[in-house]
C-alpha cells in the first residue's frame, strides 16, 4: 500500500506578530486571493451580468450556480493526491496542480469575456470550466496549507488565507461592479483575469511542502489508495456513528451562508432599488472590510476559546444574521440600512471562517489531505448551494422574505447536532493523544 511520510515540522508557538508575517502566511494570503477571485465571477458577480442582459431570475440562479462544481471537487481530488501532472509536476505535487488550476481560470475568464451571454450555450460551458478549475485550485491550496504546517500552527495560515480570499472578493465583487457601471462586462472579466497574475507569481515563488510520497506499483493499488482508502479511513478512525453524525453536522451548519452568496442576492439588491455602484461599494467594498474584521475576531476567538466553542458561536451568529435581509425589504433604497445590514452579515460571515476551516482541517488525515478535505469542504457547502440553485423559483413562488427566513431554519438542527457531537469528538481526540496519536 502506498503511504505518505511527512517530514518533521516545527510545532513550537511563535509570537503572534511573527506567526502572521512568516513566509507561509504571506503565501497563504496570495493563495487566498487566487481562491476568492474566480468564485464570484461564476456566481454572484456573474448574476449581475446576466441580470443586465434581461435573463429571467430562475435562469440566473441556475446559471450562477456553476459554483456547484466546487461541491463536487472530491470526485477528482484523489488525482491531486496521487497523480503527477506531466510538465506541471516540476513545481511539485501541490504547486503543479495549483498552476494548472490558475491557468485554466485565466483562460476560462478570457473566453467568457470573448463569448458574452449572447452566445449563451458556449458561455455556460466556459463558465463551468472556470468553476471546475477554480475548484481544482482550491483543493490544491487546502492540501498545501494542511501539509505546510502542523495543526497547532494552522491558525495564522487560515486567517491570512481567509484575508486573501476576502481581498479576492473585493476585486471580483466590489471593484468589478463599479467597473461594470463604466465599461463593458467583457473588459471587466479581462481585467479580473489579469489580476490572477499576482497569485501565479506567488505560486512560482512558494516552497513545496516537504512530504515524501510513495507511488503505487499497480493500478489496482493506486485505485484503492487514492479512491477507496480516504473514505474508508475516515469511518475507521471515527467509527460509523460518530463519522455519520459528523458528516450530517457538516452538511447543515453552513446552509444559511451558502444559500445566499450565489445568484439570489445580486438581483435582490437590484430589486431593492440600489445601483451597481452602490452595491459594489457597500456590499463588496465596505462589506468585505467588515468581513476581514470578522475574520480577525474569529481567528482571535479560535486562539482564545478554542475551535469548537468559536464554531458554535459563529454558526448561531452567521445563521441568524440572515434575518437582516428582512430589515432591508422594509427599507428599500435606503443606503444607511443597506450599510447596517451588510455590516452584520459580513462580520458574522467572516467570524465563522477561521473556526470552520480549522474544524474541517482537524478532521483530515495528512495521508489523504486533498481528498478528505475536498470531501468535507464540499459537503459543508453543498446543501446551501442546492437551495440556492432553486432560490429564484422559490422567490418567484413566494417572496424574498420567505426565502431568507427559510435559510435560517437549518441553524437549530445544526446546533443540536453540535451539542451531541462536541463532547464525543473531544473524547475521541483525548483517546488518540493518550495512545500516542495512533
Amino acid at each position: 500500500m502506498s503511504e505518505v511520510a511527512v517530514s518533521p515540522r516545527r510545532s513550537h508557538r511563535m509570537p503572534i506578530w511573527k506567526a502572521f508575517t512568516q513566509p507561509a502566511a504571506w503565501t497563504m494570503f496570495f493563495f487566498g486571493i487566487s481562491s476568492g477571485l474566480p468564485f464570484l465571477l461564476v456566481s454572484g458577480t456573474l448574476a449581475y451580468w446576466l441580470h443586465a442582459r434581461g435573463i429571467e431570475l430562475k435562469d440566473i440562479t441556475m446559471i450562477a450556480s456553476a459554483s456547484l462544481a466546487y461541491e463536487f471537487k472530491f470526485v477528482w481530488a484523489p488525482l491531486l493526491d496521487h497523480w503527477r501532472l506531466p510538465g506541471f509536476s516540476r513545481m511539485g505535487q501541490r504547486r503543479g496542480w495549483l498552476l494548472l488550476g490558475q491557468c485554466g481560470i485565466i483562460g476560462g475568464m478570457l473566453a467568457m469575456a470573448a463569448l458574452t451571454p449572447g452566445s449563451l450555450g458556449a458561455f455556460i460551458a466556459v463558465t463551468l470550466c472556470v468553476a471546475f478549475f477554480g475548484a481544482t485550485q482550491d483543493s490544491a491550496i487546502d492540501a498545501y496549507r494542511i501539509e505546510i504546517a502542523p495543526p497547532e500552527a494552522q491558525g495564522p495560515l487560515v486567517t491570512t488565507y481567509v484575508l486573501g480570499y476576502r481581498i479576492g472578493w473585493i476585486l471580483s465583487g466590489g471593484i468589478a461592479l463599479v467597473m461594470a457601471d463604466h465599461m463593458s462586462w467583457s473588459v471587466v472579466y479581462v481585467a479580473m483575469a489579469a489580476c490572477m497574475a499576482i497569485p501565479v507569481i506567488a505560486n512560482f515563488v512558494a516552497k513545496e511542502p516537504q512530504v515524501h510520497r510513495l507511488r503505487a506499483r499497480q493500478w489496482t493499488e493506486a485505485m484503492r489508495e487514492g479512491v477507496v482508502e480516504p473514505f474508508v479511513e475516515f469511518f475507521r478512525r471515527y467509527g460509523w456513528l460518530l463519522a455519520l453524525v459528523t458528516l450530517l453536522f457538516i452538511l447543515l451548519f453552513k446552509i444559511p451562508e451558502q444559500a445566499t452568496i450565489g445568484g439570489i442576492v445580486s438581483p435582490f439588491y437590484r430589486d431593492m432599488g440600489f445601483s451597481r455602484t452602490a452595491i459594489g461599494t457597500i456590499t463588496k467594498g465596505y462589506g468585505v472590510l467588515m468581513g476581514i474584521a470578522g475574520v480577525f475576531v474569529g481567528g482571535i476567538a479560535v486562539e482564545r476559546f478554542g475551535v469548537r466553542r468559536s464554531l458554535l458561536a459563529g454558526i448561531v451568529l452567521c445563521g441568524c444574521s440572515n434575518f437582516l435581509y428582512l430589515w432591508l425589504i422594509g427599507n428599500q433604497g435606503n443606503l444607511a440600512v443597506l450599510t447596517g445590514v451588510i455590516s452584520g452579515l459580513n462580520f458574522t460571515l467572516g467570524f465563522l471562517g477561521p473556526p470552520a476551516v480549522a474544524f474541517l482541517s482537524s478532521l483530515v488525515n495528512v495521508r489523504h489531505t486533498a481528498t478528505q478535505y475536498a470531501l468535507l469542504s464540499s459537503l459543508v457547502n453543498l446543501p446551501g448551494k442546492l437551495l440556492g440553485f432553486f432560490a429564484g423559483g422559490i422567490v418567484m413562488a413566494t417572496s424574498y422574505g420567505f426565502y431568507f427566513a427559510l435559510t435560517v431554519v437549518a441553524v437549530l438542527p445544526a446546533v443540536l447536532l453540535f451539542l451531541w457531537l462536541e463532547p464525543r469528538l473531544r473524547a475521541h481526540s483525548a483517546s488518540v493523544q493518550a495512545n500516542g496519536g495512533a
